[in-house]
């Protein structure tokens, strides 16, 4: 079934007197929301209006100039508008279907394998390709803790942490240097955007593609906590996923040394969460529950301790 070409009206609003029903799927940064709306009983589509104003004409570049490259494990552009008015921009996406984002062993290790896969893609055949995403870079966020490093060490009591678990991590910033080797990177992989259809796996939302070290995505698919997508990690599982990504992964890497060095990044990136965590719990005014918060903040704190375990006590 076509679009009609006045499916979306001048103001960057779906014309609703075409539209057989929709339904909002999630809420952007800005306050404006992802809609599934139906044109018959059978025909159905994503609406996705600028979500982040500072991603204005991002996810249309990188579909022209990236995702050609990749096999079908994303949702494709049917139409889009980009305009210098950031209300004016949106695109109207395929619909996939209704997406599981439970977080298992299987999901993982498939997004795992897609991350070895575009990891893997020479960086100079993609032109203009951001060297920076959503967040700060990882020695941002160190410069950020350090800090920090007091009002931190203060809440490891209500964490139930001991100084003795992650003091040596700060200890190393002094001297800290990671690998310069640097990847596509989906850029904000974590657990809502990968799912599962019922007969695909498909990852989401490009806008935050960049180059950045491969940490960086392993990172979000593993550890990152997100208020509306509890998961539950392991040691066990976290170092079967590593090892399955340097079995997969085209990159000439130390096995034991990445393992090494992701176990510090997350648990840096993790102290810097905990801190954006705590924050947002002190002001009780942000856009996510403190119920929510709450269930993030302990998320964290398990993929710290974990990882710090594994630093030093392995």
């Amino acid at each position: 079934m076509e679009l009609p070409e006045n499916i979306v009206l001048a103001n960057g609003m779906l014309n609703d007197g075409l539209i057989l029903k929709k339904e909002p799927l999630y809420q952007g940064m800005n306050g404006r929301f992802v809609e599934r709306f139906y044109l018959s009983p059978s025909a159905s589509y994503i609406f996705k209006p600028l979500t982040n104003n500072g991603q204005l004409g991002r996810e249309v570049w990188v579909h022209e100039h990236v995702l050609p490259s990749f096999p079908a494990i994303f949702p494709k552009i049917i139409s889009y508008q980009i305009n210098d008015s950031p209300d004016l921009n949106w695109m109207i996406l395929e619909d996939l279907g209704q997406l599981s984002h439970d977080f298992n062993e299987e999901t993982v290790l498939a997004v795992v394998k897609w991350a070895a896969w575009w990891h893997s893609l020479p960086i100079d055949q993609f032109a203009d390709v951001p060297s920076s995403g959503l967040k700060p870079q990882i020695e941002e966020i160190v410069a950020d803790i350090s800090g920090q490093e007091d009002k931190f060490f203060q809440l490891l009591p209500a964490l139930e942490m001991e100084e003795r678990h992650v003091r040596p991590i700060f200890s190393l910033f002094d001297r800290l240097v990671f690998s310069k080797k640097l990847v596509l990177s989906h850029g904000d992989l974590h657990s809502g955007n990968f799912a599962v259809t019922a007969d695909r796996f498909a990852v989401l939302d490009w806008e935050h593609l960049h180059l950045n070290t491969p940490y960086w995505d392993l990172y979000h698919v593993l550890d990152m906590s997100h208020p509306l997508f509890p998961k539950k990690m392991t040691s066990q599982f976290r170092e079967r996923a590593l090892r399955s990504y340097l079995e997969q992964v085209e990159l000439e890497l130390d096995g034991e040394a990445f393992l090494h060095e992701y176990y510090l990044f997350s648990a840096i990136f993790s102290i810097w969460m905990i801190l954006l965590i705590h924050k947002d719990l002190e002001a009780d005014a942000g856009k996510w529950p403190v119920e929510l918060l709450k269930a993030q903040l302990e998320e964290t704190v398990s993929c710290l301790k974990q990882c710090a375990a594994a630093l030093f006590e392995g």
